[in-house]
């Protein structure tokens, strides 16, 4: 503000002397004599005297009034002006101006914490981290110039060996005023890194830091589950920025996903005093990162491994769910999605190439069928009708139903899958050798015979757990569907028909179930009717080795008794010994079970499937199998339950 006073002062000097002799004369000087009058005359005009080459004998200056009135007004505004700015940056703004006076001084820097680490029930780590060196590029920092643009990501194409094509992918998207790098290569070597260094440095935007990625260790079997990190995207940052640094990792799907705010922890912190050259003279501050949670799984590895194995030899080129649980506390003890992919890809950033691959493999490698996947359930429904229909007295273990080969309603047949029927059938014979006429009795009714009806066939379903998320922790689980009349109605604008209720009966028509939901009803038949949410995490392990234990959850105990819950397993285990799924009788260990065929399309191969569990008496092993377009479950999904019981009893 001192600055301001000189200019004042001096303003101040000339207007006290003017205003003491506004008109400054100087004595005359006779240089030539002429008359008096004439003297007179001349001084009165200056022009005339000018024009008339008289010489005046007067120098005179002279200012009006109105004009030195301007000249103090002029003045006084322009040190209005400087007053109000010096107002605003000392006194409205000073702390503002402050603070970045002290952000040049003081620098700070973030200690990145370790991600966690997430392990099998056998304590074997799925995954690993790795720190080096990795490379960016800052869209705002890019030139403006499109030609001057291009002949960047040209050469830094020639430094990196990427294609300029992937560069500019890699790109779209970005947000040119977002400061947030779009990482190109991790992992980079030192040597390369060096030489990057050094043949970048004049490319703007072009970063190399030092930073930390994930690896997965495991076979692919494990991709859909644990997911993958990758660098935050703009959206992202926006809604996490006041937690997130800009070029941080995030988890992106899977149980990384799932439990992003367990595995990231908590970045250190450190505030370094510079100089006035960015040189560093002394920390002032310091706090310490602290790891992210390990979390432990009820995954076994070596399952996993071995279902997926297995599903190569026994499908190769098809696509397939199998699901392992302990049907007694809902710990998932294998999920498998086949194919898969490497989930390694996405961690730097995938490629346009290695993406497209993916996008336009027919067989969908990165669709999570076991809780994405919505599926006819074909019979692997029929015990949980069967059970309905017992607790409902709408039969009982000694009912029977004459099959035939089918039933007739009017024009319509529905019929039994083999041809002149089963004959006399009872409700374990029905689930065992899978007797489509006993359901359509018990569920939609024929002639004299009361069935469950739509409604009750609903209800249970519902109890069951289906048209429902599970609940297990991974990210966007699907529900299936359940229909009813209204929705009939609603959608289609049709009337409900009895042989809409048989289809229902049997596992067929709207009906549309997950094969996470299969494993899931059918862990109720083995427990003993309690419908537990199924969960993959059994600890979440804290830095300073705190473990928290994760317990199972009951969901319900479903209304069925016991004594009707055991007819049912009765029927299941007659499946192994004497029905649809006589190849299990091999095992070591007593299996019970239910085949399933289900029809989606006139042109298109059935969807094969087997639901499980073992040992019989106590089981502990619940198995779910479903091959897509795999024809009959007996022949397709029920030997790869076999291989996989096998090596797991044996082991």
């Amino acid at each position: 503000m001192l600055s301001t006073v000189g200019p004042i002062v001096f303003a101040l000097i000339i207007y006290r002397v003017s205003m003491a002799n506004p008109f400054a004369t100087i004595e005359p000087i006779d240089i030539k004599r002429k008359s008096r009058l004439n003297w007179v005359e001349d001084s009165c005009d200056l022009s005339n005297s000018l024009e008339s080459g008289v010489e005046t004998g007067y120098l005179n200056l002279s200012l009006s009034g109105k004009k030195i009135r301007w000249f103090f007004l002029l003045i006084a505004l322009a040190f209005t002006v400087i007053l109000a700015k010096s107002f605003w940056l000392q006194i409205i703004s000073g702390e503002h101006y402050f603070s970045l006076a002290e952000n040049n001084r003081i620098k700070t820097e973030y200690v990145k914490a370790h991600r966690g680490i997430i392990f099998d029930r056998n304590g074997q780590p799925l995954v690993n981290n790795l720190f080096g060196f990795s490379l960016s590029l800052l869209p705002a920092e890019l030139p403006k110039d499109k030609v001057q643009r291009a002949e960047e990501i040209t050469r830094l194409s020639e430094i990196i060996d990427m294609p300029e094509e992937e560069i500019e992918a890699r790109l779209v998207g970005a947000d040119k005023n977002y400061y947030q790098p779009v990482t190109l290569r991790v992992g980079v070597p030192y040597e390369q890194a060096m030489t990057i260094k050094i043949q970048t440095d004049d490319l703007p935007g072009a970063e190399l830091n030092v930073d930390s990625w994930r690896l997965y260790p495991a076979s692919e079997s494990l991709s859909h589950i644990l997911g993958y990190i990758g660098k935050l995207n703009q959206e992202e940052y926006q809604k996490l920025s006041a937690d997130y640094l800009m070029d941080a990792n995030i988890g992106k799907a899977g149980l990384e996903k799932q439990y992003e705010s367990n595995l990231r922890g908590v970045n250190g912190q450190e505030q370094i005093e510079v100089d006035a050259l960015g040189r560093e003279k002394k920390v002032i501050s310091q706090n310490q990162s602290v790891p992210g949670d390990n979390i432990v799984l009820s995954l076994d590895a070596a399952l996993q491994e071995k279902i997926y194995e297995v599903l190569n030899a026994r499908v190769p080129g098809k696509k397939a769910s199998v699901i392992v649980s302990n049907p007694q506390n809902g710990e998932i003890l294998a999920m498998v999605d086949y194919p898969s992919f490497d989930n390694n890809l996405f961690t730097g950033g995938i490629s346009a190439e290695d993406y497209n691959k993916l996008l336009d493999d027919p067989n969908n490698p990165l669709f999570t069928r076991s809780i994405f996947g919505e599926y006819p359930s074909g019979s692997t429904v029929k015990p949980v009708i069967a059970s309905a229909a017992l607790e409902e007295k709408v039969i009982t273990k000694d009912t029977t139903v004459n099959s035939i080969g089918g039933i007739r309603v009017g024009q319509w047949f529905f019929p039994d899958w083999q041809s002149g029927g089963h004959g006399v059938t009872n409700v374990t014979k029905a689930i065992a050798w899978s007797v489509n006429s006993f359901f359509y009795y018990i569920g939609g009714g024929y002639g004299d015979f009361s069935g469950l009806g739509l409604e009750r066939l609903v209800k249970y379903f519902k109890l069951f757990g289906l048209g429902q998320v599970t609940g297990i922790d991974l990210p966007g689980e699907h529900q299936g569907f359940v229909p009813d009349a209204k929705w009939k109605e609603d959608t289609k604008n049709e009337v409900w028909y009895i042989g809409d209720t048989y289809h229902l009966s049997i596992g067929q028509g709207d009906l549309l179930v997950t094969p996470l939901q299969v494993n899931n009803y059918t862990a109720v038949v083995a427990n003993g009717g309690k419908l537990i949410k199924p969960h993959l995490a059994v600890a979440i392990v804290k830095a300073d080795g705190t473990r928290q234990n994760i317990q199972p959850e009951v969901i319900r105990q479903i209304p069925v008794s016991a004594e009707n819950l055991a007819i049912v397993r009765e029927g299941m285990r007659q499946t192994v010994t004497a029905g649809s799924a006589g190849s299990l009788n091999s095992l070591p260990v007593a299996v019970a079970g239910k085949t399933g065929t289900a029809q989606w399309s006139s042109t298109k191969a059935n969807h094969a499937w087997f639901a499980g569990f073992a040992p019989y008496d106590n089981p502990n092993f619940c198995i779910t199998v479903l091959v897509e377009e795999g024809g009959e479950g007996s022949s397709i999904s029920v030997p790869i339950a076999r291989d996989v019981m096998q090596w797991w009893f044996t082991r």
